[in-house]
């Protein structure tokens, strides 16, 4: 046997020797690298003579070409190895029982929710709930809501393409066109709160794209605006959990409501901090008002027989306030420690029985 033959073979020899991926490298350089033995033959071509020099090159690249196979078949076959060799290293046994972990929390939102909608229970009021594709009518037509209306506009309103018919569907900006498909249901008496996801065109500290409302129908033959001021502040207090949280209604205008008012809780403010109860300042908490003999109308309820009041306020809102979560835009970053932070219990039940405190 030749040199050339000699250390193909030994070349060869080394490789299906290496008993992994580490030594195989080795081989690897020590044959191909910039000093390895094939290599160093190769820079030695120059010494010879054209003939000599051209049957020389073809047999060592010939010795080239079977070593580089025989590298990549064999770190075929060693990797194929290591890898069965860690998946049986790593096997999990799911029969063993899971690892205690610390219970599941309950996100504030929810939490915020169920404590309205325990209180609201209490006062007489059912849950409805409707769609959050809305069309225009539902929206912002039955609400009395002109089409001049800056609410319309694409730089408030998710607007979704339009449909065979030209139609434009939308994200419903609030939760009140469930109050007018409740009134298009069945006749009066309502008592309905809507809890549910709305969708604007905003996003900073105090306003996100997706954020939650619930707002609230009554419609009789008796309702007035007394009915609507002690229902409200009766909320406030039973929520923020303040018997004497002082409150005031200042007049405002809504398209959907006729008067309409803000809702302000007292606080104060002293050193930069905000405190609910009693202060010198005003929160402004929700807006309300008397539902709008137009929207009756529109929705099918004669508004010389009945009238009512409806209201609305932000889950988040009240969430930081009560809670004193500083940043809206946290409740949607899915953060765990977050909500290991602000979350509750699965045991707390509100109950306006039981106190709605975690």
């Amino acid at each position: 046997m030749d040199e050339v033959e000699a250390l193909r073979a030994t070349l060869l020899s080394a490789i299906e020797g290496a008993s992994d991926l580490a030594a195989l490298e080795e081989v690897r350089v020590h044959a191909l690298g910039r000093k390895g033995q094939l290599t160093e033959r190769m820079k030695s071509l120059g010494a010879l003579d054209i003939e000599a020099r051209k049957a020389m090159g073809v047999r060592l690249n010939a010795v080239k070409d079977d070593i580089t196979t025989a590298l990549a078949a064999r770190k075929e076959q060693l990797g194929a190895a290591a890898l069965n060799q860690r998946l049986a290293a790593e096997r999990i046994d799911v029969t063993l029982p899971v690892r205690p972990e610390q219970e599941g929390r309950i996100h504030p939102i929810t939490q915020v929710i169920d404590e309205l909608v325990a209180i609201f229970a209490d006062m007489g009021f059912t849950v409805a709930e409707g769609p959050d594709i809305e069309d225009d009518f539902h929206n912002f037509t039955a609400l009395n809501i002109p089409p001049e209306h800056p609410a319309r506009q694409m730089h408030d309103t998710f607007y979704l393409p339009p449909g065979p018919n030209g139609e434009r569907k939308l994200l419903r900006t609030h939760t009140s066109p469930v109050q007018i498909r409740t009134m298009e249901a069945g006749p009066p008496p309502y008592r309905v709160i809507v809890p549910g996801r709305t969708y604007r065109v905003d996003y900073d500290m105090t306003h996100t794209p997706m954020f939650h409302q619930i707002e609230g129908l009554v419609i009789d033959t008796t309702s007035h605006m007394g009915h609507l001021k002690g229902c409200l502040t009766d909320l406030v207090r039973a929520f923020f959990e303040l018997e004497d949280l002082p409150t005031r209604f200042r007049p405002s205008f809504f398209p959907f409501t006729e008067p309409s008012a803000e809702m302000d809780i007292g606080c104060s403010r002293k050193a930069g901090e905000l405190k609910l109860g009693q202060g010198g300042d005003w929160l402004e908490i929700l807006g309300c008002g008397m539902v709008h003999p137009k929207v009756l109308e529109l929705s099918g309820v004669d508004p010389t027989r009945y009238q009512g009041f409806a209201f609305g306020l932000g889950v988040e809102r009240c969430a930081m306030l009560k809670y004193g979560i500083p940043d809206l835009r946290t409740f949607f970053e899915a953060d765990l420690r977050w909500l290991r932070h602000y979350g509750f219990s699965a045991l707390d039940v509100p109950s306006l029985a039981t106190g709605l405190s975690r």
